[in-house]
């Protein structure tokens, strides 16, 4: 009898499993009617630049920020959105020296500043790299709610699955929505340039 109701209990707990966390995501991104707070993402963090500088979310105040979470191993994702960025970036001509834009690394284990300002070198000088150990990378994933997870592939190595949204910040650094860079560059660029 106790055999015959255990597949029962494993659905009922996956189910239930299920339900918390559609309701913790509809809560954290404002999808609950009556949740007046704005969805929590962003916090303090102390990274290294590919300069071998100390960063900090200080950086993000007096001027809107585009932040991208990837990998200097990515094959597609990451170097599109880079491009695209750039794009966005030299459409808005001497006005991006007025906005920050960061790539960072959610894969630690190779991405050194060395190794991301070599990725960088393709990529508009404006987009500046950002790198430190796991436990920091750890910290900022979780305070933008950024899904990361190394996968193994068959030759021994791994790639990372991670979120792929650019993130754009305020002035405040405050989180404002995930910027759009299906447009032109132009129409991308005229957007951003709002937040001044």
């Amino acid at each position: 009898m106790a055999n015959s109701s255990r597949p029962l209990v494993i659905v009922a707990s996956f189910a239930a499993s299920l339900v918390v966390g559609l309701a913790v995501v509809l809560w954290a991104f404002g999808g609950v009617r009556g949740v007046t707070a704005p969805a929590a993402i962003g916090g303090p963090f102390q990274l290294t630049d590919q300069a071998g500088q100390t960063v900090t979310e200080k950086a993000l105040q007096g001027r809107p920020t585009l932040i991208f979470f990837g990998f200097t191993h990515c094959p597609d994702v990451c170097p599109t959105s880079l491009f695209e960025i750039s794009e966005v970036l030299r459409a808005m001509g001497k006005d991006a020296d007025l906005v920050n834009a960061y790539f960072i690394s959610v894969d630690p284990e190779r991405d050194t500043p060395a190794a991301v300002k070599d990725y960088l070198s393709s990529f508009d000088p404006h987009l500046k790299g950002l790198t430190g150990d796991p436990a920091a990378i750890a910290k900022i994933t979780t305070e933008y709610r950024v899904y990361a997870k190394k996968v193994p592939l068959k030759d021994g190595d791994y790639t990372m699955d991670h979120t792929a949204l650019i993130y754009l910040m305020d002035r405040d650094g405050r989180f404002v929505a995930p910027f759009n860079l299906k447009r032109t560059p132009e129409e991308a660029a005229s957007d951003l340039k709002r937040y001044l």
